[in-house]
């Protein structure tokens, strides 16, 4: 009779209630996969809402898959700002113009900016990852995207003391660092704007009126007439 009870259990159970095993890729050719599972998950939940188990649930895996790949979550994360980083320059290096007359700030200033914001639209989810990270945390990855953007506006800084000299503005060493950041938080600021708060802007508008505004405040260039 015992036994009769554990066939009747047995062949009661509804099927598909355990977890099918995900099919056997390896390390290599599952890292792909994992990594779009945790820009899903990154973007919806943030740095803080994001752990290995909703990243397995998200690519319908089992933790020990994930660990497979990446040993835990900061290196993993690490691995998708890497590779989301690439993606967005590769879209804002795609609409960069090559033709551009470097003499003229405020065609450079509104190429740049139009093309920033291009890059953005054609990869949002690249663009919260590298300029959302960590906002508000110590996490590795917040500190990453720090460093990165140090970097950014270091660069920025040695363009803007390039055209300041050319157009002849005094106390530059003081200056610049100031115009620097202020272009970068633009920036930023500009692409918040079209995708999170979806502002009736295209990205050549809003980049061409942004450097109108930077340069003749900035460098002094008179508006033009009419």
């Amino acid at each position: 009779m015992e036994n009769l009870k554990v066939t009747s259990l047995t062949a009661t159970r509804p099927r598909g209630s355990t977890r099918a095993r995900a099919a056997h890729l390896g390390p290599e050719r599952r890292r792909p996969l994992i990594l779009d599972a945790a820009l899903e998950v990154y973007v919806e939940r943030g740095y803080r809402g994001t752990s290995m188990q909703a990243i397995a649930d998200a690519a319908g895996v089992t933790k020990p898959v994930i660990y497979e790949c990446y040993p835990n979550k900061d290196e993993l994360l690490l691995a998708l700002l890497d590779r989301e980083e690439h993606r967005l320059l590769v879209a804002i290096t795609e609409a960069l113009p090559t033709n551009l007359a470097t003499d003229n700030v405020e065609a450079v200033l509104a190429a740049g900016f139009t093309a920033f914001l291009v890059g953005v639209g054609q990869a949002p989810n690249s663009w919260r990852v590298v300029f959302k990270s960590g906002w508000g945390s110590d996490s590795v990855v917040a500190r990453r995207v720090q460093r990165v953007r140090d970097m950014v506006v270091g660069q920025l800084r040695e363009l803007v003391c390039q055209n300041m000299e050319a157009a002849g503005v005094d106390d530059i060493d003081r200056k610049a660092p100031v115009v620097a950041e202020l272009i970068a938080t633009v920036g930023e600021s500009c692409a918040r704007m079209l995708v999170l708060e979806r502002h009736p802007w295209t990205a050549a508008d809003l980049g061409t009126y942004v450097a109108r505004l930077l340069t003749r405040g900035v460098v002094g260039t008179p508006p033009a007439s009419g």
